[in-house]
C-alpha cells in the first residue's frame, strides 16, 4: 500500500463507519441547538396566555438566544419574563459557539465525494429537534400537565440532549486535517485518525506541509470578504425569513385560525414539520452532491421566495387554513431541500483550513443576527402590517438571496484544498450557475 498525507487520506478514503460516528458526534450538537431554539415557539404559546408580555417581548422572548447564538434548566425555573429572557440569551451563547464547532468537524473528517451529503446528515438533525420539540409540548399538555408547568419542562428538557453532546465530544479527537495543515502537528494528526477510524484508513506518513493563513491575511485579502458577504449576507436573509417563521409558527397559525386551541395549533405545526421539513431534509442529503451545493441552494432560494410571494398576493389566503398550510408547507420544504441546509454546507467548505471556523462561525454569527431580527420583527411586522405584508418582505429577501449565492464558488466534488487554496486565488466553478 502506498504511502499518503493525512489530507490525501481524508479526501479519498471510502464512506466508512467513522463517518457515521463523526455526523452522530457532530450532528447531536445540532439536534440539542435545534430543539432550544424552536421549543420557545410551543412555550409562547403557553407564557403569552401565562404572563401577557406585549409583541416586542413576545419578539425578544423568540430571538434572545439568537443574538447570542446551556441554560435550558435555568429557563425551566424563571420566576419571570425578564429571567427567562437571561437564561434563553446565556443558552445562546452555547448555541452561536456550537454552529461553526458542529459544521467543520464534520466537514474536515468527510471525503471529497460524499461530504456534501456528510455534512448535510449532521444539519439533518435539526429536523428530530425540529419535530421533537412540538411531540413535547403535545405530549406535555395532552396529558393534563398544568400549561404554567407544561412551558417550564418544554425548556428544561433541553437540557438531556445537551449531556449526551458533552460526552460525545470528549472522545472525539481534534481534526486531523487541521492539525496537520495548521499547526504542522503531522505525526498527531495521524494518530488520532488512526485512533478514531481504526483499520478503516491506510497508512499515513507525516510529510503534509503546514500552511497558515492568519485573521488579518484573510481580511486583507478582497477574494475572502466575495466569500463572505457570499455565505454571511445569503444565510442571514434565509435566517430573517425562516426564523422568524418558524419560532412564530404557532402563533402564525394562531393567526390565520384565530379559533383553533393552543394544542391544534401546535399539532398543526407538527404536522409542517413532519410532512414538509423533514422530506425537505432526507431529500437534500441524498442528492446534494448530484445536484450541487451552489445550485440547490439558490434553487430553493428561489421557490421558497416564490412560496411566500404568493401568500402575500394572493387576497384571503391568510384566512383559509388548508391553501394556507398547503403553501407555507411548500416553502418549507424548499427552505430545507435548498438554503437551510446548504447555507450550513457551503460555509464550511470554501474557506482554508486555518480559518475555516471563523469563516463558518462569522457566517453564523451573522446569520443568527438576520434571525434575531427576523424573530424579533416578526410579531411587529404581522401586527403593522399582516401576514400578508410579513411575508411580501420574506418575498424580497429570498430573490436577494439567490443573487447573493451566485457570488459563491461550486464546492461539490471538489477537496476542500482545491475550493480555498491559501497561495492562490481560489477557482469559481460555472457549474450549477
Amino acid at each position: 500500500m502506498s504511502s499518503k498525507t493525512v489530507t490525501q487520506t481524508l479526501n479519498e478514503a471510502p464512506l466508512g463507519l467513522f463517518h457515521l460516528r463523526a455526523v452522530l458526534t457532530a450532528g447531536m450538537g445540532f439536534f440539542t441547538d435545534a430543539y432550544d431554539l424552536f421549543i420557545i415557539g410551543a412555550a409562547l404559546v403557553l407564557i403569552k396566555a401565562q404572563w401577557h408580555p406585549s409583541s416586542a417581548m413576545i419578539g425578544l422572548l423568540g430571538s434572545t438566544a439568537l443574538i447570542a447564538a446551556f441554560a435550558a434548566i435555568l429557563s425551566a425555573f424563571s420566576p419571570n419574563v425578564l429571567w427567562l429572557l437571561i437564561f434563553r440569551f446565556i443558552m445562546g451563547l452555547g448555541i452561536g459557539g456550537d454552529y461553526p464547532m458542529s459544521a467543520v468537524l464534520m466537514s474536515e473528517f468527510a471525503n471529497t465525494k460524499d461530504r456534501g451529503k456528510l455534512v448535510s446528515l449532521v444539519f439533518s438533525m435539526q429536523a428530530l429537534g425540529l419535530i421533537t420539540g412540538p411531540i413535547v409540548a403535545l405530549t406535555l399538555l395532552s396529558s393534563g400537565i398544568n400549561p404554567d408547568i407544561a412551558w417550564r419542562l418544554m425548556l428544561g428538557l433541553g437540557a438531556i440532549p445537551a449531556t449526551a453532546v458533552i460526552l460525545l465530544r470528549r472522545r472525539m479527537p481534534e481534526s486531523p486535517r487541521y492539525l496537520a495543515q495548521v499547526r504542522g502537528a503531522d505525526k498527531q494528526a495521524a494518530l488520532g485518525l488512526k485512533n478514531f477510524a481504526g483499520n478503516e484508513v491506510g497508512i499515513v506518513d507525516e510529510k503534509e506541509p503546514t500552511r497558515k493563513l492568519s485573521l488579518k491575511e484573510m481580511l486583507s485579502q478582497g477574494r475572502y470578504w466575495r466569500l463572505l458577504l457570499g455565505t454571511a449576507g445569503s444565510w442571514a436573509l434565509f435566517d430573517y425569513a425562516y426564523y422568524g417563521n418558524s419560532i412564530s409558527l404557532p402563533l402564525v397559525i394562531k393567526s390565520v385560525a384565530p379559533h383553533a386551541t393552543d394544542v391544534t395549533s401546535i399539532a398543526w405545526s407538527l404536522i409542517i414539520f413532519a410532512v414538509a421539513a423533514v422530506p425537505g431534509y432526507i431529500l437534500a442529503f441524498m442528492t446534494i452532491d448530484k445536484i450541487g451545493h451552489r445550485r440547490l441552494q439558490w434553487l430553493g432560494f428561489l421557490i421558497m421566495g416564490a412560496a411566500f410571494g404568493v401568500i402575500g398576493i394572493v387576497p384571503n389566503l391568510t384566512h383559509d387554513i388548508l391553501p394556507f398550510l398547503l403553501i407555507f408547507g411548500i416553502s418549507y420544504f424548499f427552505a430545507e431541500f435548498g438554503p437551510n441546509t446548504t447555507t450550513f454546507v457551503l460555509s464550511a467548505e470554501v474557506y482554508p483550513t486555518s480559518v475555516r471556523a471563523t469563516g463558518h462561525g462569522f457566517s453564523a454569527g451573522v446569520a443568527k443576527f438576520g434571525a434575531f431580527i427576523g424573530v424579533f420583527a416578526f410579531p411587529l411586522l404581522v401586527k403593522a402590517l399582516g401576514l400578508n405584508g410579513t411575508l411580501t418582505i420574506t418575498f424580497v429577501f429570498a430573490i436577494v438571496g439567490v443573487l447573493l449565492t451566485l457570488l459563491l464558488p461550486e464546492p461539490s466534488g471538489r477537496s476542500l484544498e482545491d475550493i480555498s487554496p491559501v497561495d492562490q486565488t481560489p477557482t469559481y466553478s460555472k457549474t450549477g450557475s
